[in-house]
């Protein structure tokens, strides 16, 4: 493949025939979590969370360093049990899913991935075909069909039998995505997609993820540290704080200067940029960050 950065469309006869059908049946959200309460030894780190998204809406989960943010993603993906709450994924609740039918509604990169010392970006992208793998089962012509797919669009088939550790950061990260994306899951969860990444390399992997979404219909939740890129790109934000629901909506309703203080910490302006915020640091005193809502 050339070194082009157009993503291409792919073949038609590529459309994954195992992608979960739509059962979300008379509109109800993708991916919804109701009072969802993590604790691990004596530290509860949700208390309560409750959060939504509906198909093919894009939303951004924000909030100051240890505000549950990695955790919610891990609860959303049964990486961990919450002592209490309940999570549905297309309609159906996900503690009646095996992980494997868990796995094929719900496709997770995490911040840190574990990588096999050595594997090719085309074996890793493999791996995302897993759930679909009969047990002992052997990847067949649909599943290498499938990465051969995810690696175009993604523009990243050239780099299919370089190691990943030999890529650079944002190639990488496009190999991780493709992993989701061969995954063929309807919910795509990335914990802090643009950590490390020069802020080309961000906006980047921002366009393409929104472009897939659009393309092929996914439904996606990110954690972003970056608040104007989760105001830029997000349909709609939450906010989260002490493990709890501090705000949730548009991005101008929770993108103000007066939650930025209150939870950040942080003194900042926002602007509007054709009806999207921009949050700009402003030098000055730092306020004092309101540390837990929960009492």
């Amino acid at each position: 493949m050339t070194g082009s950065t157009q993503v291409p469309p792919p073949p038609p006869a590529e459309r994954p025939t195992d992608r979960p059908a739509d059962l979300s049946g008379g509109g109800q959200p993708a991916l919804a979590a109701t009072d969802l309460v993590v604790t691990v030894g004596s530290a509860r780190l949700l208390a309560g969370v409750s959060i939504h998204a509906a198909s093919g809406e894009w939303l951004a989960v924000i909030g100051p360093n240890g505000a549950g943010k990695s955790t919610l993603c891990r609860a959303l993906t049964g990486l961990l049990t919450p002592a209490s709450g309940s999570v549905t994924l297309v309609g159906r609740p996900a503690a009646e899913l095996t992980r494997r039918d868990r796995a094929r509604q719900i496709a997770y990169v995490p911040q840190a991935p574990v990588i096999p010392p050595g594997v090719t970006a085309a074996d890793y992208v493999l791996l995302g075909r897993t759930p679909h793998l009969r047990p002992l089962g052997m990847d067949g012509t649909a599943d290498r069909a499938a990465v051969q797919a995810a690696l175009e669009r993604l523009d990243v088939l050239r780099f299919a039998d370089r190691p990943l550790s030999t890529l650079s950061g944002g190639e990488r990260q496009r190999v991780l995505v493709a992993r989701a994306l061969a995954q063929a899951a309807p919910i795509v969860l990335l914990d802090e997609p643009t950590t490390a990444l020069d802020v080309g390399a961000q906006q980047d992997v921002l366009e393409l993820i929104d472009s897939l979404r659009h393309e092929v219909g996914l439904t996606v939740l990110t954690t972003l540290h970056d608040l104007t890129l989760a105001g830029q790109y997000a349909d709609r934000l939450v906010l989260l704080n002490a493990g709890v629901v501090a705000a949730q909506g548009s991005a101008t309703e929770v993108l103000t200067e007066e939650n930025i203080e209150r939870y950040y910490g942080a003194r900042m302006r926002v602007v509007m940029d054709h009806g999207r915020p921009l949050v700009l640091p402003v030098r000055g005193p730092v306020p004092v960050r309101r540390r837990s809502e929960a009492g």
